[in-house]
């Protein structure tokens, strides 16, 4: 995103004031969004996709606004979401859907914390969790983005938030966010299309082992390239 356009009077006004003002003096809106962050906190895939079909032709829509809305607000689980669309669409739809939609809230909450700073970005987190990614970044540079979303149970948006705090460029951020979330999208579809229940908790579990082997090689060529690094500069 052009730094021009991220620090234009119309994007702020556009980007947080406009639904901030809607949800404060529109009651419909209010309902709706209160409604929808209680399905997400029930953490309940069935509910999920009731409430998702119940707005019938709009319901990709729908789904697509929920997975943005809870890349906004940290302690939201992307992972019923995903589950949902699969369910509802079915899995490759699923898996394009929860995706794209993913990727827009990212982008979303790098261009809040580019644009308002860290002030804002600990009201939608922690000072807390958001310290623990500083430092996540510290150690791993470039790599840190896409070390995090290789991880199932590293913060989807504070990762993105913190991103907007750092150097890193748009760009960058946005393409290592997109092959990062790319393999975890696939298989949380294509087995939340086919199972339901307990057998999904086993299935988390073997996600974060696929998860832990491709973090431990993403980890050990960042930690390679790191002391490359620093024997150049001695």
């Amino acid at each position: 995103m052009g730094k021009r356009f991220l620090e234009s009077f119309w994007f702020k006004v556009a980007i947080i004031l406009i639904p901030l003002a809607l949800y404060m003096f529109a009651e419909p809106v209010q309902i709706a969004l209160n409604k929808a962050i209680m399905i997400l906190s029930m953490v309940d895939v069935d509910a999920a996709k009731g409430y998702i079909l119940s707005f019938g032709i709009w319901a990709p829509i729908v789904s697509f606004l929920l997975m943005t809305l809870q890349s906004l607000f940290a302690p939201l689980p992307a992972f019923i979401i995903t589950f949902a669309n699969a369910g509802l669409f079915g899995w490759v739809n699923g898996a394009i859907l929860s995706w794209s939609s993913a990727m827009a809230g990212a982008a979303l909450c790098y261009a809040i914390a580019r644009i308002y700073g860290r002030n804002v970005v600990e009201k939608f987190t922690t000072r807390t969790a958001l310290k623990a990614v500083d430092e996540f970044f510290e150690k791993y540079g470039k790599w840190a983005v896409l070390v995090a979303r290789l991880l199932p149970f590293v913060s989807f948006d504070i990762v993105s938030y913190a991103a907007g705090l750092t150097a890193m460029g748009f760009w960058e951020f946005f393409w290592a966010t997109g092959l990062g979330q790319l393999p975890a999208t696939i298989i949380y579809s294509y087995v939340g299309g086919i199972l339901t229940g307990s057998a999904k908790t086993m299935v988390t579990g073997l996600l974060v082992l696929f998860a832990l082997t491709i973090i431990i090689y993403v980890t050990k060529q960042a930690w390679q390239a790191r002391g490359k690094a620093a024997e150049v500069k001695d």
